[in-house]
């Protein structure tokens, strides 16, 4: 008897069905149907009764419910002790500042709640710089915006985001409409990160593929004082929507940038497997998870998941 044909009776019990118990549990409903008969075959009695209005458990099914219930609450207890006593240890992650404003506190919940002996030490600066760190050995993992094929890096598709505009709402010119293109912008004065900025380039390229150019009035180094900058209306300027959903919250003006070509892609890069801890092998689960939830409830504004074949 395997756990799981435990969670796939409980499961099929739930919804009353096999198909909607297939669907919830990502399977093949001839799969889920194999699994229940192997578990009756097992224990020698029919724990569901099957008909054309659905399935319901017989009553040694619903006894066996019960005790299903409580194996896999102990089994899952069972999991979390042996993890919290063997998930100590110590493990850095770096992010880029508009990365950080969107990621870094969900990802601090979620550590501290299912690691709660794990150290972090969570580095914030540029991209170009966080990929100096992991050469040095002095990160375990970073979320980055370019790859090194050179290294001998894990490299993981983790998402892709669209460009924002985002202006204080009394900016004069700013198109209306929910979105807006790169050529309704060059008239715009944007205040952007500058030249060492991988952010710049990606703006750069995406104007220089529509074939126009942006109007840029300053260059502000710092996400913090770049913002305050258009809060007080003296630009307006373009971002991912990481953070998009910290300006929304902000009572500023968010405008997708609906080009095709206007976004850039997040990369969680990490040291070989074999060069990390089983604390950094935790984090990166936890990154993965808290990315999916983000998104999932729309707090990661124009953000779309990749999985791991998409790079």
């Amino acid at each position: 008897m395997e756990l799981r044909q435990l969670r796939y009776f409980l499961k099929v019990v739930e919804h009353g069905s096999l198909g909607r118990a297939a669907l919830e549990l990502n399977v093949g409903t001839s799969a889920l149907s194999q699994q229940i008969s192997k578990l009756e075959n097992e224990l020698s009695v029919r724990l569901l009764t099957r008909s054309s209005t659905g399935v319901s458990p017989t009553p040694a099914g619903i006894a066996f419910q019960h005790h299903a219930q409580l194996t896999l609450r102990q089994a899952e207890n069972a999991a979390q002790a042996a993890q919290r006593e063997r998930m100590s240890g110590y493990v850095s992650l770096g992010f880029a500042p508009s990365t950080s404003s969107v990621l870094a506190l969900p990802l601090i919940a979620v550590m501290r709640q299912r690691y709660p002996n794990i150290q972090l030490h969570l580095v914030e600066m540029l991209s170009g710089y966080l990929t100096s760190q992991l050469h040095a050995r002095q990160l375990d993992l970073a979320i980055l915006f370019h790859s090194d094929p050179g290294r001998r890096f894990r490299v993981r598709p983790l998402l892709d985001e669209k460009l924002f505009l985002i202006s204080s709402t009394d900016q004069q010119g700013i198109p209306t409409g929910p979105s807006v293109t790169l050529d309704q912008l060059t008239h715009i004065p944007l205040v952007l990160p500058s030249g060492q900025h991988g952010l710049r380039s990606t703006i750069n390229n995406a104007f220089a593929h529509s074939r126009c150019e942006p109007t840029v009035v300053m260059n502000v180094d710092g996400l913090a004082l770049l913002m305050e900058t258009v809060k007080a209306g003296y630009a307006a300027t373009i971002q991912p929507g990481a953070v998009a959903a910290k300006a929304r919250e902000q009572g500023l003006r968010v405008m997708q940038i609906a080009d095709a070509h206007a976004g850039r892609r997040n990369l969680l890069v990490s040291l070989p497997d074999d060069e990390l801890s089983p604390a950094a092998l935790a984090a990166r689960v936890a990154i993965l998870d808290t990315t999916r939830e983000l998104v999932a409830s729309a707090r990661w504004p124009g953000a779309q998941l990749l999985d791991e074949h998409d790079i």
